[in-house]
């Protein structure tokens, strides 16, 4: 099998490279790629790539993931999130190819205390959500083999994310304030990309299976319990001697200056993934718990200007 793998240096990427290596052949592009086209903004030579390696499977894991930025930016989060995915769809169904594409827990509205459904209307808050939800759009319209999975509070042992920002933080400051009122699924992106293989596997056996699902996690949290989780983990770690943070303090989403209203809401419910190819999903503590060991052992001084 040939795999075009988009987003190759992203938190998922790197996992995707690792998860999809014994399938196949792996050709992994991200915007700096020069052999082919693997950046997104450019859609005419992204097609030209696609018509050129002809590969039996595209993964996108590429995206413009900054909430704020593309709010002042909403043309270029549009062309990546929405337009882009749009040609991968048409150029996968033009092969027969299978295409695997991310979309999130903010194309919803965040309301109420029930995790969503695959089945529940979405309504996205900002224009992140609002794109996401365009280009997941079109890959179920354009491509008959086509997966879309949902996630949201995606992590790794490396790049950026929550984690790491706590992590750094807390050798900054002796209090941290975080919102307590937010809620969702922490999600490894190792997590991620073993499921992606998993239920594509089956998805190609029984190609009925094709459509969208919500991958998390089990279990839920907020961003503050979230963080205590992550500094009790690293106050029990040999290498965090720097950790200056002795109090983390709950705050509401309102009291925060921010030009982006973000869902209080993300939880997504898995049942119709779990069902339809037999997941068993592990609480979001234990992939945490890893990811933190990972940090603390192989970058235990992270620096300032990380």
């Amino acid at each position: 099998m040939k795999i075009l793998l988009l987003g190759k240096n992203g938190q998922l990427g790197r996992e995707l490279r690792r998860s999809l290596a014994p399938l196949g052949e792996i050709i992994a592009l991200d915007r700096s790629s020069r052999d082919f086209c693997g950046d997104l903004t450019r859609l005419e030579e992204l097609s030209q790539t696609i018509r050129r390696l002809r590969p039996d499977l595209i993964v996108n894991a590429a995206a413009y993931t900054d909430v704020k930025g593309a709010e002042a930016n909403p043309d270029l989060a549009r062309t990546v999130n929405a337009f882009a995915p749009g040609v991968l769809a048409r150029e996968a169904a033009s092969l027969g190819a299978w295409l695997i594409h991310y979309s999130t827990d903010y194309v919803f509205d965040g309301g109420g205390t029930r995790p969503w459904l695959e089945s529940d209307s979405p309504h996205p808050l900002n224009v992140y959500g609002q794109t996401k939800l365009e280009g997941e759009q079109l890959v179920l319209a354009s491509c008959p083999h086509r997966l879309v999975l949902r996630a949201g509070w995606v992590y790794a042992a490396h790049g950026e994310n929550f984690i790491s920002t706590i992590l750094r933080l807390s050798r900054q400051r002796p209090r941290l304030e975080v919102v307590d009122d937010q809620w969702g699924g922490p999600t490894g992106a190792d997590l991620l990309a073993d499921v992606t293989v998993h239920v594509l596997r089956l998805a190609q056996e029984r190609p009925e299976l094709s459509g969208l699902y919500h991958v998390a996690a089990t279990g839920e949290t907020n961003w503050y319990a979230y963080a205590k989780y992550v500094l009790e983990l690293a106050g029990r770690s040999k290498p965090a001697g720097e950790i200056i943070a002795n109090e983390v303090i709950p705050v509401a989403s309102r009291d925060f200056e921010s030009a982006v209203d973000r869902p209080l809401n993300g939880r997504l419910d898995t049942s119709k993934a779990r069902l339809a190819f037999g997941l068993t999903l592990p609480p979001w503590q234990q992939g945490v718990a890893a990811a933190v060991g990972r940090m603390l052992t192989e970058n235990p001084r992270p620096r300032d200007n990380q």
